[in-house]
Formats: C-alpha cells, sequence, structure tokens
C-alpha cells in the first residue's frame, strides 16, 4: 500500500474508532493536483497559466530587444518538453484521474461474496465489507452481535463463537466449522469462520505488541462441502448397516484408535443400547487399554492372516468384561490408516460354556499383569496372554513360535546358553530352576525376569509354563543404590583422608611462610621454598577436591545472584576459553538468590568452563545461561532419579564440543576418572563439582551427544530473602587476589592467645606465626589441659584458637566449658569439617571458623579481625 494510503487509513483508524456498532468503511482516495487533472476542471488552471505566460512572452517579442531573449526561451521550452517526455515515459507524470490503492482495497474487498471483518482485540470493529450483513443480516448492534446472534442457538455454536473471539484477544489463529441458525433465505447452512492476527501497517510483527495487533476475521460458505460430506457418510452408513445383522461383532478402529463405526452386536456385547456407542466417539483403548490397543496396532501390521487372531477381553460400560476373539484386518494393508475388528464372543456363540471353569481362567489368564506362556513338548509356545506378547516380543503375536527364538532374541552367547538350559529342565520336568533374566526392547532397555515351571504330564497338554515379570524399575533402582553405596564409601574414604592431609598440608603452608619471611628473594633457598610452597598448594587444591566429592568441604554460606556471579566472571572465563572459542553468557532478569558457598560455586562455573575448552580443541561457542525453573517445569523431570521438584534457579553450560560416549556419562563424576592425557587432569574436577553442587541441596544433569557437544544444567534450590536479610553483592575472589589483600593489610596484634591443636606441626607453626605478629600465645595439646590453662591464666586470656578433633575433650565439648566460666571469651575453631555441619552440631554460631589448611596471614588476620570486634 502506499505511504499516502497507508496515512488515510491510518487516519480514518484514529478519528472514526468505534465499537462494535459502527463499522469503518474505507473511504476513496482524495484527488492530488499535484500528480492528476480530473476532467476539464483539472485543466482549467493550467489553460488560464499558459495564457498568460504566452501574453507576456508575445509582449516582449513585440519589443526590439526581444531576440536573445526569444532564443533563451525556445532553449527552456525545449528542455521542458524533453522533460515532459521522459516523466510520462516512465510514468511518473500522469494525465488523467489517479486511483489509490485504498480505493483498488475497498473495491475487491466489497465484492467478495464471504463476509470479512478486521477489528481489535478487544473486540472494536474497523472494517465490515458488504456481504456480512448480507449473510449475517443488520444488527443494531453491530456486525459482531449479528454473528452471536448467529451462532449461539446451541451449545454447539456457543462454544465454537467462545473459541473463536478467546483466540483473537490472545492474537492466535484459529478456524471453527459451524452450523448456522435457518432465516434469511439463501443463507448458507454451514459456515467455516477463521480468525487470523496481523499487524497494523506501522508496526513491525516482532515489536507489536497483542494489544495493537488486529484480527481478521473471514466467513467462508462450505455447505456444499458439508452436504457431498453428509452424502457420502449416509452412503457408508447404509454399507455398514449390512453389518448390524451379522451374528459376529464388527468394528472400525482409525490409525490413532478412535472407534469409527461399530455394528449392532458389539454394541449389544459391550452393554450399550443400539447406536449409542457410534455417537460417543470413543477410544478403542477406552475399550481394551492402553497395552491392548497397542497390541492390536501392532497386529494390523503382519501379513498373515492367521497371526492376527487373538483372545482379549474387552471392558463393558458397566465396568465387567467380554471375553471375545479378535481378528483384526488392515484397511488397505497398511495398519497405521487404520483396521477392523471381527469379533466373536465366546460365552454366546456356544463356543463354551458359560458355566465352565475355563471361562474363569481364561479371563485371569489374559487380564494378568505379568506375561504367560504355556509351552508344548517340542518347546514351542502353544499359548500366551497379552502380557507376555508385550514384554518378550514387543507385541507381536507368540504362537507357534520356539520358546528359545523368543527369549533370545537380543542375547549373548553366555545368556542364550542358560535360557536353553533351563527350558531343558523344565521341558524335562525338573523344577527348582532359578529365574533367569534377559533382556528386552529394541535397544535392549528393559530387563525381563523369566519363571520356568514344569507341569504335570497330561496327553495332549502342556509341558511347561513361563512367567514373565518386568524387573527393569528394579535393577535400575539395584544400579543407583550399588551407585550410591560405591560413591558413599569413596566419599567417606576420601573424606577422612583429606582431613588428615589438611593437618599436614597446614603445617607444610604454615612453615613454608616462616621460612619465606627470614628469606630474601634474592636468596638462593627462597626459590626453593616457593616451590614447596607451590607444590603444598597444590596438594590443597586436590585435598578440596576430595572433600567436594565428599561433600565434606567447609562451606561459606551466603545469599547472591547466580546471574550477577556468572556475569562477572566473563573477564576471567574469557582468558580460559582463548580466542578460538565464541563465549556468550545470558542471565535472565529477575533472577531468585541461591544460598550456597559463592567461591565452590565460582570455581564450579571455573571447572565446567574449563572442560567445555578442552572439548573443543578447534574452537567453537560456549554458552553460559542463568535462569528460573518454576516448580510446573520440573515437574517434567520426576523421571531423572533423584531429582525432586520444586523451585530452582538453573545455571546451564553448554559447548559444542566433541561430547561424551554413554559409557563415559556413566562414569563422569566419579573421582580420578578422566579422558584426558596423562598429567592433563587430576580426575577430580566434576567429581567436586558434583560434590559441590549435592553439598549445596542442588542437582547437576549432564546431556552430550557425540558430534553435538555437552550440556551441564545445575540446579540449586531457590532462597526466599527475608526482610532485612543480607545478600552478598561482592564477586568471589580468587586464592591469588586473596593472598594479594592478605599480604597487604596489616597483621600485627596485641592479646593473648590460648593456642589448642593436638598436631604438633601445626601448633608449633601456629604459636610461631602469632608471635610474630606480637600476640603472647600459650600451646595446649588437648582440651583438658586448656581448661586447666584457663583457670591458671582466669581473666588474662583475650581469645582461644582451637582445633575441633582432638583426644579426650574434643573442641565442641571445650567450647560449652569455656561459656560456662565465661560466657564472654571469644573462640577460633579451625578444622576441615564443614562449617555449616559443625554449627549445626554446636547448636550455636556465637563462635569465628578457619577452614583448614590455612596460611600464616589467613591465621593473623582472623584472630585480629575477632579481637577487634
Amino acid at each position: 500500500m502506499p505511504q499516502s494510503d497507508v496515512s488515510i487509513f491510518e487516519n480514518q483508524l484514529g478519528s472514526r474508532s468505534m465499537k462494535d456498532r459502527e463499522a469503518l468503511r474505507i473511504d476513496a482516495a482524495p484527488i492530488d493536483p499535484l500528480s492528476s487533472a480530473e476532467g476539464f476542471g483539472g485543466f482549467l488552471p493550467i489553460i488560464i497559466v499558459a495564457a498568460a505566460g504566452g501574453s507576456i512572452l508575445f509582449g516582449l517579442l513585440a519589443s526590439g530587444s526581444g531576440e536573445p531573449l526569444l532564443l533563451t526561451v525556445i532553449a527552456l521550452l525545449a528542455m521542458f518538453g524533453i522533460f515532459m517526455l521522459f516523466g510520462i515515459a516512465a510514468g511518473h507524470i500522469r494525465l488523467g484521474a489517479r486511483v489509490s490503492a485504498g480505493d483498488f482495497l475497498k473495491a475487491a474487498v466489497d465484492a467478495q461474496d464471504e463476509p470479512q471483518i478486521i477489528a481489535n482485540t478487544d473486540g472494536t470493529v474497523l472494517y465490515a465489507n458488504a456481504a456480512v450483513g448480507e449473510v449475517l443480516g443488520r444488527h443494531e448492534a453491530g456486525p459482531f452481535s449479528a454473528l452471536e446472534t448467529l451462532l449461539t442457538h446451541d451449545a454447539e455454536g456457543t462454544q465454537a463463537f467462545f473459541q473463536l473471539t478467546r483466540a483473537a484477544e490472545r492474537g492466535e489463529a484459529r478456524r471453527e466449522d459451524v452450523r448456522l441458525r435457518p432465516g434469511i433465505e439463501g443463507r448458507p447452512s454451514w459456515v467455516r469462520i477463521s480468525v487470523r492476527p496481523f499487524s497494523p501497517p506501522d508496526h513491525g510483527a516482532e515489536d507489536v505488541s497483542p494489544r495493537q495487533r488486529l484480527v481478521s476475521w473471514q466467513i467462508i460458505d462450505i455447505s456444499s462441502e458439508k452436504s457431498q460430506e453428509a452424502q457420502h457418510i449416509e452412503r457408508l452408513e447404509a454399507s455398514l448397516a449390512a453389518f448390524d445383522v451379522m451374528p459376529a461383532g464388527f468394528m472400525w478402529v482409525s490409525g490413532e484408535g478412535g472407534i469409527l463405526h461399530v455394528n449392532a452386536a458389539f454394541e449389544q456385547w459391550l452393554g450399550y443400547s443400539a447406536g449409542a456407542l457410534r455417537v460417543r466417539n470413543l477410544s478403542l483403548a477406552e475399550l481394551a487399554g492402553t497395552e491392548g490397543l497397542r497390541l492390536l496396532k501392532l497386529m494390523a501390521t503382519i501379513p498373515e492372516a492367521d497371526q492376527r487372531i487373538i483372545d482379549l477381553d474387552l471392558t463393558r460400560q458397566d465396568g465387567r468384561i467380554v471375553a471375545l476373539t479378535l481378528l483384526v484386518e488392515p484397511i488397505g494393508n497398511q495398519g497405521e490408516h487404520g483396521f477392523t475388528i471381527t469379533a466373536i464372543n465366546r460365552q454366546t456363540t456356544g463356543l463354551v460354556d458359560r458355566g465352565q471353569q475355563d471361562v474363569r481362567a481364561s479371563q485371569f489368564f489374559q487380564s494378568a499383569p505379568f506375561g504367560i506362556a504355556a509351552l508344548d513338548a517340542e518347546g514351542r509356545i502353544a499359548n500366551c496372554n497379552t502380557a507376555f506378547m508385550r514384554m518378550v516380543l514387543d507385541g507381536k503375536p507368540a504362537q507357534d513360535v520356539l520358546a528359545a527364538e523368543a527369549l533370545c532374541r537380543t542375547a549373548d552367547p553366555e545368556e542364550r546358553l542358560r535360557i536353553e538350559a533351563g527350558l531343558g529342565e523344565a521341558l524335562t520336568g525338573r523344577g527348582n530352576i532359578q529365574p533367569i533374566e534377559i533382556t528386552a526392547g529394541a535397544q535392549r532397555e528393559f530387563t525381563r525376569r523369566i519363571y520356568m515351571s514344569p507341569l504335570a504330564a497330561v496327553q495332549g497338554g502342556a509341558a511347561a509354563a513361563l512367567y514373565v515379570m518386568d524387573a527393569t524399575e528394579q535393577k535400575a533402582l539395584e544400579g543407583r543404590v550399588a551407585q550410591a553405596q560405591k560413591m558413599e564409601a569413596v566419599g567417606n574414604l576420601a573424606g577422612g583422608i583429606a582431613h588428615d592431609f589438611n593437618n599436614v598440608l597446614t603445617a607444610i603452608i604454615g612453615f613454608s611462610d616462616l621460612l619465606l619471611q627470614t628469606h630474601r628473594p634474592s636468596d638462593a633457598a627462597y626459590r626453593d621454598i616457593k616451590n614447596i610452597q607451590s607444590a603444598a598448594n597444590r596438594a590443597a587444591g586436590l585435598v578440596a577436591g576430595l572433600l567436594g566429592f565428599s561433600r565434606k568441604q567447609t562451606q561459606q554460606i551466603s545469599v547472591f545472584n547466580a546471574g550477577e556471579l556468572t556475569s562477572d566472571m566473563l573477564p576471567v572465563l574469557k582468558t580460559q576459553c582463548g580466542e578460538k572459542i565464541e563465549l556468550k553468557i545470558q542471565a535472565e532478569r529477575d533472577l531468585w538468590y541461591v544460598k550456597a558457598d559463592s567461591d565452590q560455586l565460582y570455581q564450579v562455573v571455573l571447572n565446567l568452563v574449563r572442560n567445555a575448552r578442552d572439548a573443543m580443541p578447534n574452537g567453537g561457542k560456549l554458552t553460559i545461561k542463568t535462569r528460573n525453573v518454576p516448580e510446573r517445569e520440573s515437574q517434567k523431570m520426576s523421571g531423572v532419579p533423584g531429582f525432586s521438584t520444586g523451585e530452582y534457579v538453573l545455571i546451564e553450560v553448554a559447548d559444542t564440543g566433541t561430547g561424551m560416549a554413554p559409557e563415559v556419562m556413566e562414569k563422569i563424576f566419579e573421582p580420578f576418572f578422566t579422558t584426558k592425557g596423562v598429567g592433563k587432569g587430576t580426575g577430580l574436577g566434576l567429581a567436586s563439582v558434583y560434590g559441590i553442587v549435592k553439598q549445596s541441596g542442588g542437582f547437576i544433569l549432564p546431556e552430550s551427544e557425540i558430534g553435538k557437544g555437552t550440556t551441564f544444567k545445575v540446579f540449586l534450590p531457590r532462597y526466599f530473602v527475608e526482610d532485612g536479610e543480607d545478600v552478598e553483592t561482592v564477586v568471589p575472589q580468587t586464592i591469588a587476589a586473596a593472598k594479594r589483600q592478605l599480604n597487604a593489610t596489616d597483621l600485627t596484634g596485641t592479646g593473648r592467645v590460648l593456642l589448642v591443636e593436638d598436631e604438633v606441626e601445626v601448633r608449633q607453626f601456629a604459636v610461631r606465626a602469632l608471635r610474630r605478629q606480637g600476640y603472647q600465645v600459650i600451646e595446649a595439646a588437648d582440651g583438658v589441659e586448656a581448661l586447666e590453662l584457663m583457670a591458671a591464666n582466669e581473666g588474662e586470656i583475650d581469645i582461644v584458637v582451637s582445633d575441633v578433633v582432638m583426644p579426650e575433650m574434643d573442641g565442641p565439648a571445650l567450647f560449652k566449658e569455656l561459656r560456662k566460666r565465661n560466657p564472654s571469651i571469644k573462640v577460633i575453631f579451625v578444622s576441615g569439617y564443614p562449617n555449616e555441619a559443625f554449627r549445626e552440631t554446636m547448636g550455636s554460631d556465637d563462635f569465628a571458623f578457619l577452614p583448614k589448611p590455612f596460611s600464616l596471614p589467613q591465621l593473623a588476620a582472623k584472630v585480629k579481625e575477632e579481637l577487634a570486634k
């Protein structure tokens, strides 16, 4: 539409916006005198101007000095003539009436036989063509009221009108076929009403809001189509009516499982009155169950007709069952297009006596939730229920199939030998056969447990019976329990070793700090001491990984925004990724808060990014997303082992790297498992990530595919911040930055410190470190000695620095005794145990905590900080 027409349309919408009763009509575009002249009235001004110019020109030419001017005028007229010729040829200059696109649009829409309405989402009608009144009739309240009056004469029309208006309000496309109320002669009996949203001319499709969106209502006459459909159905029903007199049941089922037609005999057997089942729009699954429908659909794909016969119980309207023999026939030799069922009632056709006991046995046999099969003397399956076919043969019939072949379809050679040996024992009459587990399914994803039992020899009877139980969930649970026990055992071992190592590393790091203070960087021994300290710090990192995996790492809990954490990590992460990898961080607005150790979560993200970098040696794309996960979304993950529904904050790290195979995915969180080369990884990165996330109350879910990349999703529980509660906004510092800050701080102080530590090396280092900073230090080897020293120096001890695990009297017991004697005494506990767990055990948080291993500056800074309070 040209810009001038758009402006006219917009002006009309702005000046003539009206409700339903005032439908807008598009007026013809006004005359544009600059580009067109309409009739003689348009040429008159041009003639007058030309006559005036000619008079002036002739006057000048009559004078004596008119010759130069004459030549100039002739040149100008020539140029003007050429300009006019080019303008007319290009179409920019037209001599005649100009018709706007708006006129064409209005004429085209008004000439249509189908009614069309353009309205806002709130129902304000902007335009209605002439066919609206002709088809819907006139209504004083407007076109929508006329349409509503026609549609709401019955429940079906009312529902259709409601669905259409709701779709128009939401800006969604929808269409409904509706029967109109009879009235005006020539009005269609059936119409198809469509609503379609579109953007106004001055808005882009992406920028327009739902309230600014316009909706087109179109009404199409489909009476002829519905008439032909009705005639086709009548002919079909006439053909199917012949089946009603059959003594057998007949049913026509669609490819989706819906019942399209059923004869009177079938309806009677199922407890419905004649014609009642045909108008219910039931699914066959409501009669045969989901598994029964699945079995019948599979049978429809079998080419052999004798394999498409089955005894199956269907559910009557009153909830009871009816025993039927069904013959399944595909339509057009293609089961996916639907199938027919021809049924014989085994109780009413004289095939069995209703009073015989085997009728009940047959019902129990078919409705059993586990698989049952009877074998003849040759080991062939003589009879089986639907559960056996579903669990062993993926729903395919099993009659006359060798049991060994049925059970060994996906078995390896060792399993096949066990199955054949068990069947041999059962067929020879031997009992007490141990159950055998087999795998089933296209991907061997199911586990079935087979019980074999011989039967008493009867002439022509079955020789053995098979019972099949689904053990898939049990095996998965056993695997999870075994994995959990293994991880727990390794975690306890790692945690115990790690705590012992912390004491050793504290002494190594501490004495290294003392030696570095007595040597200058130019000394020969200075570099050796730095190497010792560096190795000890690396060992401390390994111990931290073990503690993280065992979920016994010390934590400094705070409340913070995970999105701000990942965004502030961008400079560090860019350095880690390098130039070949495209790094992108996306943080959702209004992200919920989490309660965890921000430094440890920093390490989690850093470890995942490093793994992603190593998986993309030739470059790729790395995306880190943070967003809220509401409880409804988390319910979709209820099938994931160990995941509990709730509100979470998700940190997602996705790469486009090499990906991982399923067998690797099963072991990635195990300690010391790595796919990297020798010397390139410790195998503790993901193990510590797993432990930190679990210790924070969260869940980590890896997803990977070979050649497409890997995604790690970290779910952290949402934390509701109470009024007045502190929220951390400071970015966690790296170890190097923290050391620089400690080294730059004045750590000297005064006061008397009681140091309680059973490890001699740690105690010696701590005593020397504190004395170097100006403190008076009294040392004790355990809690009992500490109490004796407190009594001997009553009122002279300013602060107590104590280990947690000690012989005779541990830290918590010492703390209680100290507070009894002096409630205001300041206490710092040093330990490798988790801070939060320790505080819960203590039942109090009125003390300070310093995790092991610690350096000289860290110890001195902590003592000075507590004394200053």
